[in-house]
């Protein structure tokens, strides 16, 4: 190229560019959002709903009933029910693993059933099938043990997945290195393989936890007399008495009381599970 020739000039950008797109969608999104609010606000009949589901009268007669019977109730169910959970699914996580064939093919049978059935049927299944097909056999607990048998049944094909998948993450040289210590297979993955696997699902489990907490609403499937009520039979009860639905609000938000710290749980557990891989 010559002195007196100059170099091409190139053409100009037309339109936005990516950094303006994006902030031109951001806005459109947060407008989209504020419209929905105030179209959902305006509305909204506040007088009909608060008089329907915020009568501070109705709510103030629930206490302290609600928190120490009713939430009592849900917390001990949930508990118990979580336990049951993760001792099968231990087991059956083990079965899952196993090397002889016929334990490996009862715990995926069991897996892909339990997993697969609604948690009402299994309520109803233990209420109702299991007097029938034992006549005179009480469960020990009452309906304490009723509860937790069947939330227990439902959690363990969901914790031996994920009890497994926790084995399998752990790194083989686990098991070689304490093999190599003269640890038995049983003892290596008791002492070793097992500890290390529930640091890694220890927020999956947290996070079954709180699904348990919701399902111990199915107990009223079973019957439960006045004083094993749980949260949600415990403001449907209410509910009817007072033609109210202020009972229910009042029962989602003790649930809430739960869920919602234990869901803080889940995310710090995670946020640290992932520190520690970085």
């Amino acid at each position: 190229m010559t002195d007196t020739e100059k170099p091409p000039v190139r053409p100009k950008r037309k339109g936005l560019t990516r950094r303006q797109k994006r902030s031109l969608s951001r806005g459109v999104q947060y407008a989209v959002f504020v419209a929905a609010v105030i179209a959902f606000a305006v509305s909204a009949d506040w007088d009909r709903l608060q008089n329907q589901f915020a009568q501070i009268d109705i709510a103030e007669r629930m206490f302290p009933e609600v928190i120490t019977l009713a939430l009592k109730n849900t917390v001990l169910f949930t508990v118990t029910g979580f336990a049951v959970g993760l001792a099968l699914g231990m087991v059956i996580a083990l079965m899952r693993l196993s090397s002889v064939a016929p334990y490996r093919w009862l715990a995926g049978v069991y897996i892909e059933i339990f997993r697969g059935l609604p948690a009402l049927l299994i309520f109803i299944f233990i209420g109702v099938a299991v007097p029938l097909a034992f006549p005179g056999t009480e469960i020990i607990g009452g309906t304490y043990g009723k509860v937790a048998l069947a939330l227990g049944l439902v959690a363990a094909a969901y914790m031996a997945e994920t009890i497994r998948a926790g084995i399998q993450a752990v790194p083989k040289g686990q098991m070689e290195a304490a093999r190599s210590l003269g640890f038995s297979p049983a003892r290596a993955m008791i002492s070793v393989i097992v500890p290390q696997a529930f640091r890694i699902i220890l927020p999956p489990l947290t996070n079954e936890l709180v699904l348990l907490f919701k399902d111990s609403s199915l107990v009223l499937f079973l019957g439960v007399t006045l004083g094993e009520r749980e949260l949600s039979k415990y403001g449907r009860d209410l509910a009817s008495q007072t033609a109210n639905s202020t009972p229910i609000l009042v029962a989602g938000l003790c649930y809430l009381l739960i869920t919602i710290p234990l869901g803080f749980v889940v995310r710090r557990m995670e946020a640290k599970a992932q520190e520690a891989v970085k």
